[in-house]
């Protein structure tokens, strides 16, 4: 969830706790990656565009598997293949490629990235990794063994960076205005924190054209995709917001002032029509950046 992560970071710990349990917020990132389809479909038919009819698209850090089977609507004639070291979390991609009728030409791997990668049977003509890179130690080291797995012409197509979501106003009448601004603040720390806890954890300039190309790859590029959900917004778009500051009040409140927590539990409580409930506000602005890069022939 994260800061971005909004995958925003919105994935936290309390004190130093950094370890994710993903299956546990299997429904989060479900009901997230829902949300922001209109921006994933929108990079996905910018890939389109660049990557011809690809046999075989492997989604590295699939999750609860929302984007791989968006793979498998966008581009009808390839094979799909999710990976993820979560099996909770596979089994849920592959209910959901059952339930889409794509099931017959979708499979998935649990193991650890980028390792288990070696187990696939056929170089991937389209590798995808969507905010999950930043969960590996070694991030450049991962980007090559993923180059490494990309057929001749094949693209690596990473998502990371972009822009944190906003779904306030900077003065939303109680508190201290700049609540959210304060909480990416607190967000970027955990972070940090939590890449420096990584097993083997490298730190580089995450320049990922930069890294892209340390990789062995040509022709990097990047493109940014929106999501604008303007006030009013649906039920699912406030439940997701919700669900959202609801983990970052149990996660990471620590990091804010009192008056701050407050807030948080005035915006979380369903009795108070100032809360997120009830606001007629509330919106959903994020940006999310996809880099990409091709293996020589």
């Amino acid at each position: 969830m994260a800061h971005h992560h909004h995958h925003q970071h919105d994935h936290t710990g309390t004190g130093t706790d950094t370890e994710i349990d993903w299956a546990e917020m299997a429904a989060l990132l479900e009901s997230e990656a829902e949300l922001f389809t209109p921006l994933y479909e929108r990079a996905l038919g910018w890939l389109a565009k660049e990557v011809t009819e690809p046999g075989l698209i492997v989604d590295a850090g699939s999750g609860p598997g929302v984007i791989s089977c968006l793979f498998a609507e966008v581009f009808e004639g390839a094979r799909i293949v999710a990976v993820d070291g979560s099996a909770p979390l596979l089994e849920r991609a592959a209910e959901r490629a059952a339930r889409y009728g794509v099931g017959d030409r979708f499979d998935t791997l649990a193991g650890e990235l980028p390792g288990v990668l070696d187990e696939l049977d056929y170089p991937a003509d389209l590798l995808w990794a969507s905010r999950s890179v930043h969960h590996l130690g070694d991030q450049r080291a991962a980007l090559a063994a993923y180059a490494a797995r990309l057929a001749p012409g094949g693209t690596l197509a990473v998502m990371e960076g972009g822009l944190p979501t906003r779904y306030l106003p900077r003065d939303i009448g109680i508190g201290r205005p700049g609540l959210q601004a304060r909480l990416d603040a607190v967000q970027a720390d955990w972070f940090t924190h939590m890449r420096t806890e990584l097993t083997g954890a490298v730190a580089h300039t995450e320049d990922w054209p930069a890294l892209l190309t340390a990789a062995g790859l040509h022709h990097a590029r990047s493109r940014t995709f929106l999501l604008d959900l303007p006030a009013p917004v649906t039920d699912r778009a406030r439940a997701y917001v919700v669900a959202t500051l609801g983990y970052v009040r149990e996660r990471l409140a620590d990091g804010v002032d009192a008056e701050d927590r407050a807030t948080l539990d005035r915006l979380l409580d369903p009795d108070d029509a100032a809360s997120l409930h009830h606001r007629p506000d509330l919106f959903v602005l994020s940006a999310h950046t996809v880099h990409t890069a091709v293996r020589p022939v």
